[in-house]
């Protein structure tokens, strides 16, 4: 397991990574279940704006995944502001020739380390649409626990579906939930 451990890592963007990243997005199972602000069909052009915009963004840390040194995916914690300053939304996608390697489970490992670990959050939670079986598989063998279920909340495709919300707390903040 360590040596495949080795072989997944999380590293910043940069503007090379637009082709593979347009590539690999432009997958309608890959967009079926992300948020509609992300293009379908998405193509380079849309990749170099979604690098240069992370690049001046303060309130997210996204990171490309990769793979055997392979670009597989993306990853990222948007942080909260205000009274939740301390939270952050987790979102993750891995390209399809990638899936069921255990990649996404490994990236959340990794992203939830660093959440908690060098930008000192106290939770990060996660939305996942009903059908996405694989994503809350992926957050279970991380810890995140089910916090509840959104019903009707989420219109996709033309579609009303329910959304999962997962959630992690610091095990290191000792925060007591009673």
């Amino acid at each position: 397991m360590k040596e495949f451990k080795n072989k997944v890592k999380l590293r910043k963007l940069n503007i090379a990574d637009k082709t593979i990243l347009a590539k690999l997005l432009n997958n309608k199972n890959i967009w079926d279940n992300l948020r509609n602000r992300i293009p379908y069909p998405y193509e380079e052009k849309d990749a170099e704006m979604f690098i240069r915009l992370i690049e001046k963004d303060k309130f997210q840390r996204i990171f490309a995944i990769e793979f055997s040194k392979k670009f597989c995916g993306v990853i990222g914690l948007m942080l909260m502001q205000d009274v939740y300053e301390k939270s952050a939304e987790l979102g993750y996608w891995i390209g399809e020739p990638f899936w069921g390697k255990g990649i996404a489970t490994e990236s959340v490992r990794l992203i939830t380390d660093y959440g908690f670990n060098k930008l000192n959050l106290l939770r990060i939670y996660a939305g996942v649409f009903e059908y996405n079986i694989a994503s809350m598989k992926v957050l279970e063998k991380n810890g995140f626990l089910k916090e509840g279920v959104f019903k009707k909340a989420v219109f996709k495709n033309g579609e009303i579906c329910d959304e999962h919300r997962y959630y992690k707390l610091n095990p290191q903040k000792n925060i007591s939930l009673y």
